[in-house]
């Protein structure tokens, strides 16, 4: 696949390869019955339940954000999908995440590879990204995804997709109600969906950090692998002696994107913190069933198998789950202390954007942003 702006001589992955390798890579996912009939039937029906409780979940989140711009908004693709389609789907949106790479230092180091380089690069980077991608597409529940749509895929507003099989594979798992689940997954997704609409600025601001990512990386490829060497030990120092160890991929950046890296973290740990404070701020009258349902999501997070939790730490995932947790608990502790409507004050503009440091620090948020109306440039 490739972008609307970019050439193929300037891809350093091939996207079509990289998806059909995902694709095949991943599994089915389970079956509703044994009659073939009876399974399309029922997967029909659980296919517009969940289409459903992604439209519902709108007025939802409009009623916990308060923000003016979740009213009715319902400008995005929604998609039931499979993991395959997921899975390729995603490259499409790499595609356009990564066209900046082209353009940096990375990218021109690339461009003077021989034919025969380049082609092993691509397929090398393809094989990578398709294993990445098909494991990922059995884990993931639902995505919402702004940036395909630069490169002509799907509605202006983005899509939104779930995934059907892992949601039907979790409901049986822990015995879940499907309409309460379903609705509950989907108001997380939606959020997302709510929070680039009320910052329009957001999803370039975040290209611009990756392009700013891969010229930073490019500048330093010349010890590249050393780096990554070092960084392979430390994760297995960690994994093997149960610490925390150095971050996974903190050896491979310079100090220029050690700090891109920073502010890309703070924005992932609010869009995902914020998320999940608006799916936890459902009570009964919506989700009937929703503290059993937090109940044994928590648990099941908490008791994953031993390949999984290694497979996470190895693809960077256990960092996103520690987003989760790190910004949910920035994002609650502003809501409590000044509100939710002084807490949207957050999606003005980058400067109101929080720091790594505030993330952990959300009084210094509040210090910086809200008191005296004072936006004091960021460190």
């Amino acid at each position: 696949m490739t972008s609307s702006n970019q050439t193929p001589q300037a891809n350093i992955i091939d996207w079509a390869a990289a998806g059909k390798i995902a694709a095949a890579l991943a599994p089915a996912g389970p079956k509703l019955s044994k009659s073939s009939r009876l399974n399309q039937k029922k997967m029909n029906a659980a296919v517009e339940s969940m289409r459903y409780a992604a439209l519902e979940s709108v007025d939802y989140v409009y009623e916990i954000t308060g923000l003016e711009v979740a009213k009715n908004l319902r400008d995005s693709e929604v998609l039931i999908v499979d993991r395959a389609t997921w899975a390729k789907a995603n490259t499409q949106s790499f595609g356009v995440m990564l066209d900046p790479v082209g353009e940096s230092v990375m990218g021109k180091k690339f461009a003077e590879l021989t034919e025969a380089q380049k082609t092993v690069t691509r397929y090398a980077g393809a094989a990578e990204l398709g294993g990445v991608l098909a494991f990922m597409a059995t884990r993931v529940l639902g995505q919402y995804e702004p940036y395909a749509a630069l490169a002509g895929h799907g509605a202006a507003g983005g899509r939104l997709m779930i995934v059907a099989p892992n949601l039907l594979s979790v409901e049986r798992e822990l015995n879940l109600d499907p309409q309460d689940f379903r609705l509950w997954v989907c108001l997380h997704e939606q959020t997302h969906r709510v929070q680039f609409a009320a910052a329009p600025w957001l999803r370039d601001y975040m290209l611009d950090l990756m392009q700013q990512m891969a010229t930073s990386l490019g500048a330093t490829t010349d010890n590249l692998w050393s780096r990554v060497l070092d960084s392979a030990v430390s994760v297995k120092d960690s994994l093997q002696k149960g610490r925390a160890g150095r971050e996974k991929g903190s050896l491979l950046l310079n100090a220029e994107a050690k700090e891109t890296m920073s502010r890309i973290t703070a924005v992932m740990s609010l869009l995902e913190g914020h998320a999940n404070v608006v799916m936890d701020a459902v009570d009964s009258s919506i989700v009937p069933t929703v503290k059993t349902i937090r109940q044994r999501f928590n648990r099941r997070s908490e008791s994953q198998k031993f390949l999984t939790k290694l497979a996470f730490k190895l693809l960077g995932m256990e960092r996103k789950m520690r987003q989760y947790k790190d910004g949910q608990k920035f994002v609650q502790f502003i809501v409590d202390a000044e509100g939710m409507e002084r807490f949207n004050r957050i999606w003005e503009s980058p400067e109101t954007l929080p720091t790594e440091a505030e993330i952990h620090n959300p009084q210094a948020w509040i210090d910086r942003v809200l008191k005296d109306g004072a936006h004091a440039d960021r460190a």
